[in-house]
């Protein structure tokens, strides 16, 4: 009767122990990762494919966005702890009070301007008068469009020297095919479907223009990184890993990456099937991966402000090292900050 009550004892103060314990305990929380449904943001979709999260002892959840504004407004929300995000959206809500911080770079180049094969845009001049779609206004993809590509190179100016409009960059390429619109800037695999399909032609390529320019970057808040940095230090080592497989690997990589995005074969203007993996292996053209922050970059970050506070984006001039903090990368990948 002793040892029954006693079982029924230790019974009731397990049930009790494990009621009381947060869903996560015995393992960190998850942590949660929200990032830009982009081919170029394929590091995150490597380390969970081929098991790098779990190799590290993180758990993550991935949940993925449109653009990255919206991610970050997630992640003042607090709905998301991880961005893998452009720059812009992250020093935009450091400048309202939200204590952003960039941690590590994801890749490099992606974004093109595309005109219809067979219409009369061949140069960014040819632009003028004409009907341009971009992504929505404030975005890292809009900065860079209107502030590098339309005033710096091409002259123009974006409000009243052609009809720039919003759309979501997957419906770009059907707005060109049925004449919506005369050119579209988008991102990678769009860019090379459309080139692929001998629908759209390459007016400029910016990778080209800027070669290694930085996009997408790992970033969180100051208070996510303060309270968690050995679960930051774990994602940033499995990121490294990714990063390292999309080099040596890309075939695997390029199928993976095809798989994720539900990528389907595309017939080419003479009738030749184009496998899916073949549009990332074009997409590599104007897109590659690498997690660390160089003084280049801080420099191209820092145009970006310098365009977003240009075109009333921004409020207030901000400093690229204000927002960007690579001691954690350097902790999770030996090298020196």
């Amino acid at each position: 009767m002793q040892a029954l009550k006693t079982m029924k004892r230790t019974i009731l103060a397990a049930t009790m122990a494990l009621l009381a314990a947060p869903a996560w305990a015995g393992d960190s929380q998850p942590l949660r990762i929200g990032w830009v449904s982009a081919m170029a943001n394929a590091p995150v979709l490597i380390a969970e494919k081929k098991g790098f999260f779990k190799e590290e002892g993180l758990a993550v959840e991935l949940k993925s966005f449109g653009d990255g504004p919206v991610i970050q407004q997630a992640v003042a929300s607090g709905d998301v702890d991880v961005a893998y995000v452009g720059a812009p959206p992250v020093y935009q809500w450091f400048a309202r009070g939200l204590d952003s911080v960039i941690l590590a770079k994801v890749n490099y180049g992606q974004a093109a301007l595309v005109a219809k094969a067979s219409g009369p845009i061949r140069t960014l001049a040819d632009l003028k008068g004409q009907r341009l779609a971009g992504v929505n206004r404030g975005s890292g993809m809009d900065v860079l469009l209107r502030g590098y590509v339309l005033k710096d190179v091409a002259k123009l100016d974006p409000e009243t020297d052609l009809q720039l409009s919003q759309m979501p960059a997957g419906n770009m390429n059907a707005a060109l095919d049925t004449g919506v619109v005369d050119a579209v800037f988008e991102w990678e695999p769009f860019v090379s479907q459309s080139v692929l399909r001998g629908a759209g032609r390459v007016v400029f390529d910016v990778n080209e223009a800027l070669p290694h320019y930085p996009w997408y970057v790992i970033a969180s808040t100051r208070k996510v990184a303060n309270e968690r940095p050995d679960d930051i230090v774990k994602l940033l080592r499995a990121h490294h890993k990714a990063i390292a497989f999309l080099s040596e690997h890309p075939d695997e990589a390029d199928k993976i990456i095809a798989e994720a995005f539900k990528l389907e074969a595309v017939q080419s203007a003479d009738g030749k099937l184009v496998p899916a993996q073949a549009i990332v292996s074009e997409a590599r053209k104007r897109l590659g991966w690498s997690d660390a922050i160089e003084s280049a970059d801080r420099a191209f970050i820092q145009r970006l402000m310098d365009y977003s506070q240009a075109l009333g984006i921004l409020s207030q001039p901000l400093k690229a090292d204000d927002i960007i903090d690579t001691t954690l990368w350097a902790r999770a990948t030996g090298a020196q900050n």
